[in-house]
């Protein structure tokens, strides 16, 4: 049983039958659906589904602008459905982040590699967010050290080197973590 949650939003209540029949056949777990685009908003905020299939036209809100407002607040993946595929409404799915996109009518040969990529496509997403993220913690503890170690070098009138040898050893025999000795060498200078 595929874990993924999918949300279907289309204003036609026989597509949003004929999609979730298909998905659940697949094994996918439809959490929920919605048939137009504020709908989509509040059930996205609070279903918090992996991917939303949603219908570009629909009333109310069409799918662009809920597109858009969603991935403002959620990191889910979004396949637009439209029946158009004109060029404009291409160019409007790039800049709304869309993930995927399919014309009506759409055939279960076509929304099951196109659901797939889509959450492929989501799970390398929050791969690389979550390394930047390491990447950034990294690179701020890094100014932490460099910033103790410049407090030691005028604490100690010692060299560069000197006082990272200093910071390692302390670190060492106290077992510290570089980064906590860091904080604390700034702490105490700030007392």
């Amino acid at each position: 049983m595929n874990a993924s949650k999918i949300m279907i939003v289309d204003d036609e209540p026989f597509t949003r039958i004929d999609l979730k029949e298909m998905l659940e056949e697949s094994g996918y777990k439809v959490v929920g659906e919605g048939k137009n685009g504020e709908e989509a908003i509040e059930k996205a905020r609070t279903l918090q589904p992996d991917l939303i299939i949603m219908d570009v036209k629909m009333p109310v809100m069409n799918g662009l602008k809920a597109s858009s407002i969603i991935k403002s607040f959620s990191n889910c993946a979004i396949l637009l459905l439209t029946a158009f595929s004109h060029r404009e409404v291409v160019e409007d799915a790039k800049k709304a982040d869309i993930n995927a996109y399919l014309v009506k009518p759409v055939k279960e040969r076509e929304l099951l590699p196109a659901v797939e990529i889509a959450l492929s496509q989501r799970r390398l997403f929050l791969s690389l967010q979550d390394k930047v993220g390491h990447l950034e913690q990294k690179i701020t503890d890094r100014k932490t050290i460099e910033r103790a170690k410049g407090i030691l070098m005028q604490q100690l009138n010692c060299t560069e080197e000197q006082a990272y040898r200093r910071m390692q050893k302390e670190s060492m025999t106290h077992h510290i973590p570089m980064i906590k000795l860091a904080e604390k060498v700034i702490q105490q200078t700030s007392e």
